[in-house]
């Protein structure tokens, strides 16, 4: 094997990642050393058998960022520290005992969520959003509609009002982009989840985050914002990015085809089909050795950063020896992680309903859409941890809308 380390940067992650991750594995092994920004090194972890190892031990291979021996070398500018936190009190950095509660008080919040009322609001905001675009024959499904529904259906599930929805849509969008606005957008979420605590401590009520509160672990208020700003950072985009990618299937490949014509069984399969194939979240930073080990024979030194590789994983030629066949249902992917760490189960069943309801109700009520371009012509972000489109433009014949506004 090579020693040369593979820089995690460059078009080919928007071009064709899955070649990407298969010349890497090629090339390394189903552990890739990788260099990040500002050349910090870290490994990659592409085999689906070492990424069950590393996700299915906490104490070996830590979420506590602590641990990681590259802190002297990091500089206060690194443009990766707000994936790659220090010190941070989110459920993201929590280990051990305190990480189960602060789960199980999440799980237990969302889990409460009525599944009927959540349809409800996803298709009332699916509604008006389609609503402002239905009557002009076009549109961008990514800018228009996919980035702006999943945020709009949290907010209210958390307890926020339908006024204050617009303005996190923004701030979130704005902290998820990294851009010129990213430090104002993340301040603007954090004010508003922590007036929306204080609100709540005073006037409870049937929603997310007056059932945290209510908890009986003792969290601070600190701990449940922290914990909320996660909750809807990876709760947004990804669920965005799986409606924007599962559109695109249904639209260029003609296994989905039916379900352009009022098929539902379609639209499950592509949506799996995409957490297989093509997941709103390729890689995720990451688990730290607390120890020196081996793994995949690669000599993983105490304090070395492992990068899970969720899309590579789903790829391993040695669990999917018939990769280009349907993936049905089989869900035995890595797009919600595994192990402790891994996305809750009532917050999978969150973004599912969200997704699907979305996807839905464009099928619906657009029920001739079809590309506006060539399908090799769509582009996507250039990113090495989520992979969605930055645009999808349709056309359609336009429809009236059916009442509301944004």
């Amino acid at each position: 094997m090579t020693a040369e380390p593979v820089p995690l940067s460059g078009p080919r992650f928007q071009s064709d990642p899955g070649d990407l991750y298969r010349e890497m594995r090629r090339e390394h092994g189903s552990v890739v050393p990788v260099l990040l920004d500002g050349d910090v090194p870290a490994w990659l972890v592409l085999g689906y058998r070492e990424l069950h190892q590393v996700t299915g031990d906490p104490v070996l291979f830590s979420r506590d960022s602590e641990l990681w021996s590259q802190w002297p070398s990091i500089p206060d500018d690194w443009p990766m520290l707000p994936m790659i936190g220090r010190k941070q009190p989110s459920i993201l950095y929590t280990v051990g005992e305190r990480h189960r509660e602060r789960a199980a008080m999440i799980g237990n919040a969302l889990e409460a969520v009525d599944p009927f009322e959540l349809r409800g609001h996803a298709e009332r905001f699916a509604d008006e959003l389609i609503d402002t675009i239905c009557t002009k024959g076009g549109a961008d499904i990514i800018g228009d509609y996919a980035t702006l529904l999943p945020v709009r259906v949290l907010a209210t599930l958390y307890g926020f009002s339908d006024e204050q929805g617009p303005g996190l849509v923004t701030a979130l969008n704005d902290m998820i982009n990294g851009r010129e606005n990213a430090i104002a957008g993340q301040q603007h979420l954090g004010s508003a989840m922590a007036e929306l605590i204080a609100l709540r401590k005073a006037e409870p009520a049937e929603d997310v985050v007056s059932r945290m509160l209510a908890d009986p672990g003792g969290f601070t208020d600190e701990e449940i914002t922290q914990d909320l700003m996660v909750m809807m950072a990876a709760g947004h985009q990804p669920t965005a990015d799986w409606i924007g990618n599962s559109l695109r299937l249904m639209l260029t490949d003609d296994r989905f085809a039916a379900s352009l014509f009022g098929g539902r069984h379609s639209v499950a399969e592509a949506m799996n089909e995409v957490l297989w194939e093509d997941t709103p979240t390729q890689n995720v930073a990451g688990r730290w050795a607390s120890r020196d080990t081996q793994l995949g024979g690669r000599r993983v030194r105490a304090g070395d950063l492992l990068l899970l590789g969720l899309q590579g994983a789903n790829n391993d030629p040695q669990v999917r020896t018939h990769g280009s066949e349907f993936t049905g249902g089989n869900s035995a992917h890595f797009s919600f992680g595994h192990g402790e760490h891994r996305c809750p189960f009532p917050a999978q069943e969150v973004a599912e309903v969200v997704a699907r309801t979305g996807i839905e109700v464009v099928l619906d009520r657009l029920p001739d859409i079809d590309l506006a371009v060539p399908a090799d012509t769509l582009e996507r972000r250039p990113s090495p941890w989520l992979r969605g489109l930055t645009a999808l433009p349709v056309n359609f014949t336009p429809t009236p809308s059916v009442g509301g506004s944004l």
